[in-house]
C-alpha cells in the first residue's frame, strides 16, 4: 500500500471518528431524552397504578358483587352481557393440545389459545421458546347482541369433549370449546392438530345465532393482538427484522415497516389470504380458509427490548351469513420461518423468508437455497456448508473473473504508454489526455470496462447471499470456531463503551472481512493512472471500512463468507499472474495494433454516400 493510499485510509478512519463524536447528542439533547424517557417512564408506572388501582377496585367491587343477592347480580349481569349472562361468570380451566413440533395451551376464558410453545427450539438464553404466553395476547369475536356490545375476550368457553391433554401422535386430534348464549345457541372454537404440523386449524361455527347477533351484519371482527417476545441475543437486529407481514387474497404480499419508531396503523380494504406477526425467525400466522374481508393492523414499538420487541393488533373482518348454521374455517401457522416448511402449504408463506426482490430472490430460491439444502444433507458444520457453498460460487463464477483479471492486465501492460501519454498532454487538457487514452485502448482492442462488466455480473450473487444469511434458520445457534451462533454477530471482545454506528463489541469476522477486501482491492486497483479522478484510490477504500461499520452486528455466517470468498479472489488472482506471460500479452496487443482497420460494411458504405450527397460529415469510427 503506497503512501498515499495510508495516509487517505487515516483520513477516513479520523473522519469517521469525527462523526461519530459530531453526530454524538449534545448535552442538552441528551438532558432531553433523558427527561422523555424519564417522562415515558412516569407514565408507564402511572398508568401500571392506574390498572392497579382498577384491578383493585374491580376486585373490590367483585367482593361486593359476591355478596349481592342472586337476583340483583343476575340482573347486573343480564344487563350487561343479555343472552351470554351465564357465560360471563366462570374460573378459567386450561386445556394442552400438543404433536411433536408444538405445544399450544388453550383457555376456556376467551377460548383462546393461552400460550404456544415451539418445542425443537429454545431462545438465546437456552430456554424454552414461546410465541406468546398469558395476558401478553387476546384472540377474541367482536358483535353486537341486543343492542350490546359483546366481546368474546371476557366470556368462559365450556369444552365439549372433557379432556384437559390431548397428545397428538398418529391422528387428526381437536378440542371444541362452545360460548352457550342458551341452550341450544352458541359460539363454537374447534381446535384441530395434526402430527408433525405447525399449522393448528380453527374454525369458528355459529349455531342457531340468527336472531342473537344482530342481523344486519354481514361480517364480524376478530380482535388478535399479542406482545412480541425477543428470542435472539442481538436483539437491534432482530427487531430491524421482525414486522407485520401480509398477503392480498390473490395477489401479492406486502409488509409494514420494521423499522419505524411510532405506532404505525394500516387499513387494508381489501381481502386478505393471511396475516402474520412475523420475528425474524419465527411467525404466528392466521390464514383464512377462503380470505378475509378486510382489516386494520397497528404496530407499536416497545422501547424497552429487554423482553417484549413490538406490540401487534389485527382487528379482522370475518364474512358472516344469519343462518341456523354458519362456519368460518381458518389456521394459524405457529412455527419457524424455515422456507421449505413454508412453502409446502402452498399459500406463498414462504415469502415471510425475505430473499430480496427480482433478481435476488431468484438467485436466492433457484440457486442459493438448493444447494445449501443438498450440502446440508452431509450433517456438515454449517461452517464448513459454508464454506464448500463459497468455493461452488466461486467456481461457477470463475470464467467471469478470469475475463475481469485478462482486461485488468491488459490494461496494466499498456500502463507505460499510458503513462506517455500523460506526460505529453498536460492535465489541464483532461478531456484530450482522455480522449488520447481511449484511442490506444481501441488501437490495441483493449475495453476498459471489460473487468468491470464481469464484476457487475456478479453482483446479484453478493446481494443474494447478504439477503440469505439472515434469514436462514439453519445457522441459529449454530457454532463454529469462535462464533458461537452463526446468525447473529460474532464477538470475540465487549467494549465498555458503544461507538456510534458500529457497536459495543468487536466482531473478528468482520475484521478479517474488511483487512481481506482492502488487499483484495489493492491488487485489483494496480491498473489506476494518473488521468484517473484525483482521490479515487482512496475513495475505493472508504467502501470496506463503511461495510466493517454496517455489518459489525450483522450475522456472522455472511461475514465468514465474505471473508472467505475475499480469500479465494486473492488466491485467484496469484494463480492468474501465473497463467497470464504479460510480456506475450503485450506483444499480441502490439499485433493487434498492426492489424489493418475493419473493412466497411456496404451498410457504411451507403450510409456515407447519402451523407456526402446531403453535405452532412458523419462521425469517424
Amino acid at each position: 500500500m503506497d503512501r498515499n493510499s495510508i495516509i487517505g485510509l487515516v483520513l477516513i478512519v479520523g473522519i469517521l471518528i469525527v462523526f461519530g463524536i459530531m453526530s454524538q447528542p449534545s448535552k442538552d439533547q441528551v438532558e432531553a431524552r433523558k427527561l422523555a424517557q424519564d417522562s415515558m417512564l412516569i407514565a408507564q408506572q402511572a398508568e401500571a397504578a392506574k390498572q392497579k388501582e382498577i384491578s383493585t377496585l374491580r376486585d373490590s367491587i367483585s367482593i361486593k358483587e359476591a355478596q349481592l343477592p342472586d337476583s340483583i347480580k343476575n340482573r347486573k349481569l343480564s344487563d350487561q352481557y343479555g343472552v351470554f349472562a351465564s357465560s360471563s361468570n366462570d374460573s378459567n380451566q386450561f386445556i394442552t393440545i400438543e404433536n411433536e413440533l408444538l405445544k399450544v395451551k388453550l383457555s376456556t376464558k376467551g377460548g383462546r389459545p393461552y400460550s404456544v410453545e415451539l418445542k425443537k427450539y429454545s431462545r438465546y438464553d437456552s430456554t424454552a421458546l414461546v410465541l406468546f404466553d398469558g395476558d401478553s395476547t387476546e384472540l377474541g369475536l367482536n358483535f353486537f347482541s341486543q343492542n350490546k356490545l359483546i366481546s368474546t375476550n371476557n366470556l368462559y368457553f365450556k369444552q365439549v369433549n372433557g379432556l384437559k391433554d390431548i397428545i397428538v401422535r398418529n391422528q387428526s386430534d381437536s378440542v371444541a370449546l362452545r360460548l352457550y348464549a342458551g341452550e341450544n345457541s352458541y359460539i363454537e372454537y374447534v381446535y384441530c392438530m395434526k402430527p408433525n404440523d405447525y399449522m393448528v386449524r380453527f374454525a369458528v361455527n355459529f349455531v342457531n345465532m340468527e336472531n342473537i347477533i344482530a342481523n344486519n351484519s354481514n361480517s364480524i371482527d376478530l380482535n388478535w393482538s399479542l406482545y412480541v417476545p425477543r428470542q435472539e441475543r442481538g436483539a437491534s437486529n432482530e427487531d430491524g427484522l421482525t414486522n407485520i407481514h401480509f398477503k392480498h387474497f390473490q395477489d401479492d404480499d406486502e409488509d409494514m415497516s420494521a423499522t419505524s419508531s411510532d405506532t404505525e396503523t394500516k387499513e387494508v380494504a381489501t381481502k386478505l389470504k393471511w396475516i402474520a406477526f412475523k420475528q425474524q425467525f419465527f411467525s404466528s400466522v392466521i390464514v383464512a380458509g377462503e380470505s378475509f374481508n378486510n382489516a386494520s393492523l397497528t404496530s407499536t414499538p416497545i422501547t424497552d427490548k429487554t423482553k417484549y420487541l413490538k406490540m401487534y393488533k389485527a382487528t379482522i373482518a370475518l364474512s358472516y351469513q344469519n343462518k341456523p348454521s354458519y362456519s368460518v374455517p381458518m389456521s394459524f401457522y405457529f412455527g419457524p420461518n424455515h422456507f421449505l416448511t413454508l412453502k409446502k402449504y402452498d399459500i406463498d408463506l414462504e415469502k415471510l423468508v425475505f430473499l430480496g426482490r427480482n433478481i435476488i430472490r431468484i438467485v436466492n430460491q433457484y440457486v442459493i437455497i438448493p444447494v445449501f439444502n443438498f450440502l446440508s444433507k452431509f450433517m456438515l458444520s454449517y461452517g464448513l456448508i459454508i464454506l464448500l457453498l463459497t468455493l461452488i460460487i466461486k467456481t461457477a463464477l470463475f470464467p467471469l473473473t478470469f475475463k475481469s483479471y485478462l482486461s485488468q492486465a491488459k490494461m496494466r501492460v499498456l500502463k507505460p504508454q499510458i503513462d506517455e501519454i500523460n506526460k505529453k498532454i498536460p492535465k489541464e487538457k483532461a478531456m484530450e489526455r482522455q480522449q488520447a487514452t481511449m484511442g490506444l485502448y481501441k488501437k490495441a482492442g483493449v475495453n476498459p470496462l471489460g473487468g468491470c462488466i464481469p464484476m457487475l455480473l456478479q453482483f446479484p450473487i453478493l446481494i443474494a447471499m447478504f439477503r440469505f444469511f439472515p434469514a436462514s434458520i439453519e445457522l441459529r445457534q449454530q457454532s463454529f470456531l469462535w462464533a458461537t451462533d452463526l446468525s447473529t454477530y460474532d464477538s470475540i471482545m465487549s467494549l465498555p463503551f458503544e461507538i456510534p454506528h458500529y457497536g459495543s463489541h468487536i466482531s473478528l469476522f468482520t475484521i478479517l472481512m474488511t483487512v481481506t477486501t482492502i488487499i483484495s482491492m489493492k491488487m485489483s486497483n494496480t491498473t489506476m493512472t494518473d488521468n484517473q479522478i484525483p482521490g479515487m484510490k482512496t475513495m475505493m477504500y472508504i467502501m470496506p471500512v463503511m461495510f466493517m461499520f454496517m455489518l459489525n452486528s450483522f450475522s456472522a455466517g455472511l461475514t465468514y463468507y465474505y471473508f472467505l470468498a475475499n480469500v479465494i479472489t486473492i488466491g485467484q488472482n496469484e494463480v492468474f499472474k501465473l497463467m497470464i506471460n504479460e510480456d506475450k500479452l503485450l506483444k499480441q496487443i502490439h499485433a493487434h495494433k498492426l492489424k489493418p482497420a475493419k473493412k466497411k460494411s456496404g451498410f457504411q458504405e451507403r450510409l456515407e454516400k447519402m451523407a456526402k450527397q446531403r453535405g452532412v460529415s458523419l462521425p469517424k469510427r
